[in-house]
């Protein structure tokens, strides 16, 4: 028997994505995002989140696709990748999904270039194909460092 394991499915502009669920704190609505000077174009600031500070990340900006608006359905993805926790800007929230390792294709090798190692794979879904992120993969170490002096 296929091993299952279940991912968090959201959208970014337009397309549908999937994060492994036991990475996924919480989904929580916008709330205000503090600029902090000198960081990453891809760091949207900082947000106070039940007393803990945490720094928002801008997927489509990390992705070199675009730039996130915050609009009524804008969620945050309160993750845990490693030590570090960020919270991800994301277009909506949708579900939660049990995927089977057999309806996981590697990523295709037309998806290459830099971006390539940010996935785990393509899930086959009914609607369509789902992109699987590799939170882990998505801050790189000097991500991390950054990030690291962002915590107060």
């Amino acid at each position: 028997m296929a091993e299952v394991n279940k991912y968090m499915v959201f959208s970014l502009k337009n397309e549908v994505y999937g994060a492994p669920v036991e990475q996924v704190i919480s989904v929580e609505k916008p709330m205000n995002i503090t600029r902090v000077p000198n960081t990453a174009p891809f760091i949207k600031g900082v947000i106070n989140l039940r007393g803990m500070i945490l720094p928002v990340i801008d997927l489509l900006s990390k992705f070199d696709i675009g730039t996130s608006d915050i609009t009524e359905s804008t969620r945050l993805a309160i993750v845990q990748s490693e030590d570090i926790r960020v919270a991800l800007l994301i277009d909506t929230a949708k579900d939660v999904l049990d995927i089977t390792q057999d309806d996981v294709d590697p990523v295709p090798e037309v998806a290459g270039g830099i971006h390539a190692k940010y996935l785990n794979g393509v899930a086959k879904l009914e609607e369509g194909l789902m992109i699987l992120l590799n939170l882990d993969k998505i801050l790189d170490p000097n991500d991390i460092e950054i990030i690291k002096q962002l915590e107060v």
